[in-house]
């Protein structure tokens, strides 16, 4: 089976020869037209000459240089693409970084689908339990490495369309288009238990992870800042329950906090 890294410059190499292939091409018919016109009056002799000459000047010429701008040109875009990449991408972890999740879901929210899939999904805040006894124990650098077996963690136990986001400190989110309240709660299920079962030993000591989840359910059309407000919400009821635990709610018109919310 051929890799997708093979595919795509197997795909690079064709696009880049068929833009040759058209320049050249190109110059060439404007290069036998003109010399056609021009010569046109010539001797039969002269005529095939100039038209040889016509058709042999752009390949030599034409050809190479289409070659080398089409080259140039693909690696400028695939440049703009990994820059485009990187700079939504949180550097310490490798998922979404707050501004490109939060534009992300923005962008999700205000298009109306045709069906209820599209206009259903959830949001999940979750938050490390206990984040700052790591870093005050055993040093910023190892608290960095626990934020990065947590991002690991929460990607293993979401789906391949979800979207995964760090949105500060020790906080994540992730956004689940498409979910229903009951797969929205397994899933966020399947994140703390994730976590919970990971391996994370600085020092050689082995020392839990354990993160509080809130979750929110909702039908668009609905606001990211309401969306993200009910579930943090939920995340502080998570922390205040005992934590390592997820707590949802369904965001629905009228919406009031006084709603009991779902404990898991």
């Amino acid at each position: 089976m051929v890799s997708s890294k093979k595919r795509k410059s197997l795909r690079g190499a064709l696009i880049i020869a068929g833009c040759t292939v058209a320049g050249t091409l190109a110059c060439l018919a404007v290069s036998l037209a003109f010399t056609w016109y021009t010569s046109r009056h010539l001797s039969d002799e002269a005529l095939r000459q100039g038209l040889f000459n016509a058709t042999v000047l752009p390949i030599i010429l034409a050809g190479p240089l289409f070659l080398y701008i089409s080259g140039l040109t693909r690696q400028l875009i695939i440049a703009n693409r990994r820059l485009a990449i990187i700079a939504a991408t949180d550097s310490l972890t490798a998922v979404l970084n707050r501004g490109a999740f939060s534009a992300r879901v923005d962008g999700w929210l205000a298009a109306l689908g045709g069906d209820e899939a599209e206009n259903t999904g959830a949001l999940l805040v979750i938050d490390a339990d206990h984040f700052k006894k790591i870093n005050d124990e055993y040093g910023h650098m190892q608290g960095d490495e626990a934020l990065k077996v947590i991002a690991r963690a929460i990607q293993s136990a979401v789906r391949s369309r979800d979207w995964v986001g760090r949105l500060g400190g020790e906080e994540f989110g992730v956004f689940l288009p498409g979910a229903s309240t009951r797969s929205a709660e397994e899933i966020a299920e399947r994140v703390r238990t994730s976590v919970s079962s990971v391996a994370f030993s600085p020092k050689g000591k082995k020392v839990p992870l354990s993160v509080s989840v809130g979750c929110t359910t909702f039908v668009k059309p609905v606001d990211f800042s309401e969306v993200f407000r009910i579930a943090d919400e939920q995340l502080y009821r998570a922390k205040s329950a005992g934590r390592n635990r997820v707590v949802s709610a369904h965001l629905r018109p009228g919406w009031a906090s006084s709603v009991a919310p779902v404990l898991h």
